[in-house]
């Protein structure tokens, strides 16, 4: 392995968080108020829809599998809650339906890319512009809002001076952390992208494999469309616009390959807390809306290109 590629696969694996810490002790000084207990609040909770989303995506994209649609789920979600609850649906069997159709999202993508070989990004795609469409359709381009006053705590409420969506991203982590790296199922996704037809051979259920990771973030991204509507009380059909560039962004600048196989849900974590640090000191520093988006389309630029590096480091 050349000294050029070894120096890249340690950044991709383990100087991220030291990256982060740069960062924050950076904006620390440039961007007043920074470092105040309220804007790191405000952190979290900007991050924890994204990272909600981010977990499941890092299943997906470890299995060799990659889910475009999932801003426009979370914007679907999020107004068939608020079209439900306006038609007498009581919240919280709205809340389930939303997440059903979250996980039937998915598990069609899965499908479709299992029976017929239809590749994952196409479908995804497919969907990002229907899903998109029937938000459209059930609001009728309008905000819905015909939710109680409660709802609005599982957006932006607290729990002992914790944002409670922060606590959902933390319960999220965990909940996702044991499921890739101590469970079989855990493996085996990481046994499909590694190596789909060897994973077969040595009896993997591939198929069901890829159906139940796109079928999670599925709804994973229902959840956080539902956590955005009660954060801004209402459904909007035109929230959510972008989610599927930066959750994909946060995974692999996390370290999280996109040839499939390799992947930390750690990782992750770090990816999405990097990227809101980011995004967060660029406002405080009153950078211009214009600036704040080729700012991140270069975070996605360096995503891809980590990726690319760490896969060509770990092939020297």
């Amino acid at each position: 392995m050349s000294v050029r590629r070894a120096f890249f696969a340690r950044l991709s694996k383990g100087m991220l968080e030291v990256l982060l810490v740069l960062a924050c002790l950076f904006l620390a000084i440039a961007a007043p108020g920074f470092w105040s207990v309220e804007n790191l609040m405000g952190v979290l909770r900007s991050v924890s829809e994204i990272g909600i989303i981010a977990f499941g995506m890092t299943m997906v994209i470890v299995a060799g599998e990659i889910d475009l649609s999932v801003g426009s789920a979370a914007a679907f979600a999020g107004c068939l809650v608020a079209w439900l609850v306006s038609r007498g649906v009581p919240v919280p069997a709205a809340i389930v339906l939303a997440l059903g159709v979250g996980a039937l999202g998915g598990a069609l993508i899965g499908f479709l890319r299992t029976r017929w070989g239809v590749p994952s990004f196409i479908t995804s795609l497919a969907l990002l512009t229907a899903l998109r469409g029937g938000a459209l359709q059930l609001t009728r381009g309008f905000p819905l809002a015909p939710f109680p006053a409660w709802y609005g705590t599982l957006g932006s409420g607290y729990v002992g001076g914790v944002p409670f969506p922060a606590i959902l991203l933390a319960v999220s982590f965990l909940a996702a952390l044991f499921l890739m790296d101590h469970t079989v199922f855990g493996r085996s996704v990481y046994a499909v992208g590694g190596n789909a037809e060897a994973a077969r051979l040595s009896g993997v259920p591939v198929g069901r494999v890829r159906i139940a990771v796109l079928a999670i973030t599925g709804a994973l991204a229902a959840w956080s469309g539902v956590m955005l509507s009660a954060r801004i009380l209402s459904g909007n059909p035109t929230v959510a616009v972008g989610w599927e560039l930066d959750v994909i962004a946060a995974v692999i600048v996390g370290g999280t390959s996109l040839s499939g196989g390799s992947g930390r849900v750690w990782g992750t974590l770090v990816g999405v807390l990097f990227i809101g640090v980011i995004v967060n000191g660029m406002r405080l520093m009153d950078v211009h809306e214009d600036g704040q988006l080729i700012a991140r389309g270069a975070l996605v630029l360096f995503a891809v290109l980590s990726s690319r590096l760490q896969t060509a480091a770990g092939a020297s």
